[in-house]
């Protein structure tokens, strides 16, 4: 049943920055992510939280639930959307991948070139959307994707052992990946030995020798204090965007009237846009950290670059014959970037002149 609390009003509430007249009902929206305070997910829920409740002149209560209070694992989690006890929960594209696996899309390697492309893949075209139909196709109108924003910015390649400047650097190293198969496939086809180990086990994976090397971000990697255990070498390689797929459960969301769900679409653009700028600011004391415990940082040149992408071409052969709707999902990611990228360049080249 859905986790929602209705009540009589004495009068009906005019919604502020809303058109319409809201119905004589509250609404409580339990959301919850498996992280801590100091991550970007749970910057963009007191985002939203204080959007929603502002915007809908408290007809909305937005209650947090940070951490594994409702629920332990993706899978889980998704399961309690699914089923209304929970409303509202982030979950990444290696979460989802067993219910939806084309979300892995977002572990295909060096389709975006920056925060800037990315940002507007999300925003400005119908992408979203696309994912967003499969996944109420897929969970029997159970699921709803609501945005994409990040967690964590991009991933990239740092391990124990030594600096990685080209593909064949990569060669048999342990890298830590989860479960879901994209990872692994990336990591075999770089050479290296994929390795599936739970986040809370990674610290001490590094720090015995069962991994040597993982595929994270900056903010992530010194919030897990990675360099205690051993991580020493990071490539900015920036293979793959670090999306934060937000759900709700679309019967909760569908049976408010439309100025409220204006309010919660208009919260997520909200939480979207806080859960962009955070891991930007976040990585900048982050790399000054990194390199005090005695971090290295390479970042490889445009050839360095185009190596990597070369080598893993068959990635996306595999994406496409392996995972259901993967071709499709491939090809509407690049129809995405593509548009994208050639409005992004025509404004740089208005701009500079």
């Amino acid at each position: 049943m859905l986790t929602r609390t209705i009540a009589a009003l004495a009068a009906v509430a005019t919604l502020a920055g809303t058109a319409g007249v809201a119905q004589a009902q509250d609404y409580t929206l339990r959301a919850t992510a498996n992280s801590n305070e100091n991550d970007e997910d749970y910057d963009g829920l007191v985002v939203f939280k204080n959007y929603v409740e502002q915007a809908s002149n408290g007809a909305i209560e937005v209650e947090l639930f940070i951490g594994t209070q409702l629920c332990s694992n993706g899978t889980e989690c998704l399961q309690g959307v699914a089923d209304g006890s929970i409303d509202i929960f982030v979950t990444t594209s290696g979460g989802a991948a067993g219910i939806f696996p084309y979300v892995q899309v977002f572990d295909l390697p060096y389709l975006m070139r920056s925060d800037r492309v990315a940002e507007a893949v999300l925003t400005d075209t119908d992408f979203t959307r696309t994912l967003r139909d499969l996944a109420l196709r897929d969970s029997g109108n159970a699921i709803r994707i609501m945005t994409i924003g990040n967690t964590g910015g991009w991933r990239n390649f740092a391990n124990t052992q030594r600096p990685v400047q080209t593909p064949g650097d990569l060669d048999g190293l342990k890298i830590r990946t989860v479960v879901a198969d994209l990872p692994q496939e990336l990591v075999s086809t770089l050479g290296a030995s994929p390795t599936p180990i739970p986040w809370p086990e990674l610290f001490t994976s590094l720090q015995t020798g069962v991994v040597e090397g993982s595929k994270n971000g900056i903010t992530d990697i010194m919030n897990m204090k990675f360099p205690d255990a051993g991580l020493k070498y990071l490539t900015l390689d920036g293979h793959a965007y670090m999306a934060a797929i937000w759900v709700m459960n679309n019967d909760t969301f569908l049976s408010m009237p439309e100025e409220m769900r204006r309010v919660v679409v208009n919260g997520f653009k909200e939480l979207q846009q806080a859960t962009f700028a955070s891991p930007k600011r976040k990585s900048i004391s982050a790399y000054e950290e990194f390199a005090a415990a005695g971090g290295e940082v390479y970042v490889p040149s445009p050839d360095e670059k185009q190596a990597f992408q070369d080598a893993v071409q068959p990635v996306y052969d595999w994406f496409g014959s392996n995972v259901d709707e993967g071709e499709q999902v491939l090809q509407s990611l690049r129809d995405a970037v593509a548009q994208v990228e050639e409005d992004i360049d025509a404004d740089i080249a208005a701009d500079i002149q």
